[in-house]
């Protein structure tokens, strides 16, 4: 990930219900969520959401698919693996144990 897309991306994340939705995508797994389950779960209206989700779809953190009648949501954890990535490149100056909580806190993800 380069400079550019990593501003983009935590652009979109500076914003209070943005940074919830995609909490709420990462929650959720690889099935995602329908646009409406993200509206009630994050209390937004469905205008309100379609903007944020706008948004995150633009940075590359979130991707859509149609099912039947709805639209799901899920987040792209390829990005949001490479944004991680991209701050701890240049870990603590070549002592990797400063960083070894940051890595463990991950490690669930594989």
């Amino acid at each position: 990930m380069d400079e550019r897309h990593a501003l983009g991306a935590f652009g979109a994340l500076a914003q209070e219900t943005r940074l919830q939705i995609v909490r709420m995508l990462v929650v959720a797994g690889p099935d995602g969520l329908s646009a409406g389950a993200l509206a009630e779960k994050a209390g937004v209206s469905a205008s309100n959401l379609s903007f944020h989700l706008k948004e995150l779809d633009h940075s590359g953190l979130v991707r859509q698919h149609r099912e039947s009648r709805s639209i799901i949501y899920t987040a792209r954890y390829d990005a949001l693996r490479d944004l991680v990535q991209f701050l701890l490149e240049d870990c603590c100056g070549g002592h990797p144990e400063i960083c070894a909580p940051a890595v463990s806190a991950v490690s669930c993800c594989g």
